[in-house]
C-alpha cells in the first residue's frame, strides 16, 4: 500500500518512476495558456495572505465550496480571508476525488514545504504558517514562477489591452522569465453579445484607425494583430462555444456588419457568416506572421442568469457544452487550407465525447513539413483530471502522433498553479511506462525519455517559437 501522495504518486510501475524522476522532474516549463496578471508579475506582487494568493479568482475551488454547503458571503462575499481560508479547509477532506484535492497539498508541499493535510484541525496552523512565509523573502508572484522553472508566459489579452505591462518587462529586462501576449479577439467576434458596440469603439481608439464599415474594422484588427506581434505575442486564442461555419463573402460580412454598427439586430445565420469571415481574414493574418492560433470549443458559460447578474462571468457558472463540432469546424479549417492560409493550430474542446473527433481531424491538415503542425489541445477544465488528461492522450495515440503532443498548460489564475504540471507530468509517464512494461513499446530509456521530455517542454519550444 502506498503512502498519501509519496514520491511515487500516480507513478504505477517502475519504468513510470524512472522516466519521471530521469526525464521530467526537472523540465522546464512553457505555460502557453494562462490568465496570469502581467501587471502583478511586473510589480512582483507580494501576497497579503494564503486566501489572497490561493482562492481569489479560482472559481474551481469556488463551485466545490459551494457543492459543499459554503454560503457564498465565505467564497466571493464580505466575509474576512481568513473565515474563507477556514471554509476552504472545511471543504478539501470531501474533495478527495476531484484533483483539486492533490493540487492544494502540491502546492502546500511544493512552495510552503507543509506536508499536513489540509483540514479544519490542520487550517489554523498553515494559515499562520503560509502567511508568514508569503511576508519573507522568495514568495512574490515573480518569486513562484522562477521556483517553478518557468521559461514563457503567455498570457490572455484583449486586442483593445496596451500591453504596457508586457512592454515595461521587456525593456526591463531584469526578469529572467519572457512574459508574452496572446491575442484573445472574442469580444470582436460575438456581434450580438452585449456590449460589441462599445467594444467596437474601444477597438476603434486602440488602434488609433476610424471603424465606420467592416474594411475599418479589419484593418483595425490588423493592426492590434501586429502590435501585439510586435511585442513578442506568437500565439492568439479563441473561445469557440458553438462551432459555426458559413459560406459567406467579404461584402456579405460587411453588410452584416455596418447593419449591427447601425444598431440593427443579427440574425444567427448572418452570426455565422460574420464570424466565418473575421476568422477566415484572421488565419490569413496569423500565417503571415506565423502566429499560432487556439480554438477552445464547446465551453457553455454562464449558465446560472441569478448568479451571473450578481457575480458576473467567470464566477463558476459554466459548464461542457455539447454542440456538434465535426462538420463546421473542417468546413473553416478546410477553407483557409485551401489558400495555404492555415496557421499552426491546436483545438481543444470541453466535451470529452470531441476526442476522437478533434484527433482524428488534426491529420486530415498536417502539412508534411511542421511536425504536429495542427494539435489536439491537453485536456481542459473540467477535462483537467486524471482521468480525462488520460483518455485525451490515450485518443491522440491511438489515432496519431502522441510523440509530438506539445504538452500542458495552467489556463490558470493562480501563480500557484504550476504544480499542475508536475501532476500531468506524473500521468504521461505512468501511461508510457504502462505501455512499456506491458509489453507494447520497448524498454528503451533513451527512446521513452526523449518521448516524455518533448511533451512536457521540447515540443512546446519548437512549436511556438517564442
Amino acid at each position: 500500500m502506498k503512502s498519501f501522495m509519496d514520491e511515487q504518486f500516480l507513478l504505477n510501475n517502475e519504468t513510470a518512476v524512472n522516466l519521471y524522476q530521469n526525464y521530467a522532474k526537472e523540465m522546464p516549463i512553457i505555460d502557453y495558456h494562462c490568465h496570469l496578471s502581467p501587471k502583478e508579475i511586473y510589480e512582483s506582487k507580494r501576497f497579503n495572505n494564503i486566501t489572497e494568493a490561493w482562492l481569489y479568482g479560482d472559481h474551481y475551488k469556488w463551485r466545490i465550496m459551494r457543492a459543499n454547503g459554503i454560503e457564498e458571503r465565505f467564497i466571493t462575499g464580505d466575509a474576512s480571508d481568513e473565515e474563507k481560508f477556514m471554509a476552504w479547509a472545511r471543504t478539501v477532506p470531501m474533495a478527495i476525488g476531484n484533483p483539486l484535492y492533490n493540487w492544494t497539498h502540491l502546492e502546500l508541499r511544493r512552495f510552503f514545504g507543509i506536508y499536513d493535510i489540509l483540514n479544519e484541525k490542520t487550517a489554523p496552523a498553515i494559515w499562520q504558517r503560509t502567511n508568514e512565509l508569503l511576508q519573507g523573502e522568495g514568495f512574490t508572484a515573480r518569486d513562484f514562477i522562477t521556483k517553478s522553472n518557468v521559461r514563457v508566459i503567455c498570457t490572455t489579452d484583449d486586442p483593445i489591452d496596451s500591453l504596457e505591462y508586457h512592454l515595461s518587462l521587456k525593456e526591463s529586462g531584469e526578469f529572467p522569465v519572457k512574459v508574452v501576449p496572446g491575442f484573445r479577439p472574442d469580444k470582436g467576434l460575438e456581434i450580438n453579445r452585449e456590449g460589441f458596440l462599445e467594444w467596437v469603439q474601444a477597438l476603434e481608439h486602440a488602434a488609433a484607425s476610424s471603424i465606420t464599415d467592416y474594411d475599418g474594422f479589419l484593418q483595425a484588427l490588423e493592426k492590434r494583430v501586429r502590435f501585439f506581434h510586435s511585442a513578442g505575442g506568437r500565439v492568439s486564442d479563441h473561445a469557440i462555444d458553438s462551432m459555426v461555419y458559413a459560406e459567406t463573402t467579404k461584402d456579405e460580412a460587411g453588410t452584416i456588419f455596418s447593419a449591427r454598427l447601425q444598431g440593427s439586430g443579427v440574425s444567427y445565420e448572418d452570426e455565422k457568416k460574420f464570424k466565418t469571415y473575421t476568422l477566415q481574414f484572421l488565419c490569413g493574418l496569423y500565417t503571415e506572421l506565423d502566429l499560432a492560433m487556439q480554438f477552445h470549443i464547446n465551453a457553455l458559460r454562464n449558465t446560472n442568469t441569478k448568479m451571473m447578474k450578481k457575480l458576473g462571468p467567470d464566477s463558476g457558472y459554466d459548464s461542457m457544452n455539447d454542440e456538434k463540432i465535426a462538420k463546421p469546424l473542417y468546413r473553416l479549417l478546410n477553407s483557409v487550407e485551401e489558400k495555404n492560409q492555415l496557421p499552426r493550430t491546436v483545438l481543444y474542446s470541453l466535451n470529452p465525447n470531441d476526442n476522437y473527433v478533434i484527433a482524428s481531424m488534426i491529420n486530415s491538415f498536417q502539412d508534411g513539413v511542421t511536425p504536429g503542425k495542427i494539435q489536439f489541445g491537453t485536456a481542459w477544465w473540467f477535462n483537467d483530471s486524471k482521468d480525462g488528461m488520460t483518455e485525451q492522450m490515450k485518443a491522440l495515440s491511438n489515432v496519431g502522433l502522441f510523440s509530438r503532443f506539445i504538452g500542458m498548460l495552467t489556463d490558470s489564475r493562480s501563480f500557484l498553479s504550476y504544480t499542475r504540471h508536475e501532476y500531468f507530468r506524473r500521468i504521461v509517464c505512468n501511461l508510457i511506462g504502462e505501455w512499456a512494461e506491458n509489453g507494447e513499446a520497448p524498454l528503451d530509456a533513451e527512446l521513452l525519455g526523449g518521448i516524455v521530455q518533448g511533451i512536457c517542454y521540447n515540443n512546446a519550444k519548437e512549436y511556438f517559437r517564442f
